[in-house]
């Protein structure tokens, strides 16, 4: 029996992504909501999902000694963040007056305030960033297999990541702003939307998770 690992640290409706996911796993594949860094480490496929905010994030993954299971499983296994589980992989949020994150890649987590409504001329547009939107892909990717460009997808956001290396932004969405919307590099692929609220897109690019050997 294959496992995906959806990693349980506390925050978020995990609920909404585990049956998203069951209903697209394959023969052989168990999906398995979990906090214990050994089932994590051993797992053929993590989800990272999670919502709030940035600070709470990292001292819930701290508590329950997670930071590096996490870490590791993005480094060897095929590995999907969702959310805050795309940012918190930065170096650093803006959130919470500034908090490290967990560093796997270089770049920051920017507040949508300090970029929105510099138009005066146009309607202002609302913080957080709510409801659906289109996402722009970058790069060719398994993931996006059967998914149209330009797809819109389900988000929920205030704060938006800005990847120091460019090469590995795989979409990209306008909200007054382009900002980055999914970013991929080797076996991890992360994306500021949640595909679990995001119809038959969102379904398709989980399938396309559950079908991805990371490569």
């Amino acid at each position: 029996m294959s496992m995906i690992a959806v990693v349980d640290y506390g925050m978020g409706n995990l609920r909404s992504v585990d049956k998203a996911l069951e209903h697209v796993a394959q023969s052989g594949q168990h999906v398995h909501i979990t906090s214990k860094a050994e089932d994590i480490v051993s797992a053929d496929r993590v989800v990272f999902p999670g919502q709030g905010a940035a600070r709470d994030c990292m001292r819930e993954l701290t508590e329950r000694h997670l930071i590096e299971p996490v870490l590791q499983a993005a480094r060897e296994k095929p590995f999907l963040g969702i959310c805050m589980g795309l940012q918190v992989l930065m170096s650093r949020s803006e959130e919470n007056d500034g908090v490290d994150c967990m560093g796997l890649y270089q770049g920051e987590v920017r507040f949508f305030g300090k970029e929105l409504n510099k138009d005066q001329s146009i309607e202002p547009l609302k913080i957080p960033h709510m409801g659906w939107n289109n996402v722009t892909q970058t790069i060719s990717h398994p993931l996006w297999h059967g998914i149209k460009q330009g797809s819109r997808f389900y988000f929920v956001h205030s704060y938006y990541v800005d990847p120091v290396n460019e090469a590995i932004v795989a979409g990209e969405t306008s909200y007054d702003i382009v900002f980055t919307s999914a970013v991929a590099c080797d076996n991890v692929f992360a994306v500021q939307f949640h595909p679990e609220k995001s119809a038959v897109d969102g379904l398709q690019l989980l399938k396309n998770f559950t079908l991805w050997d990371g490569q």
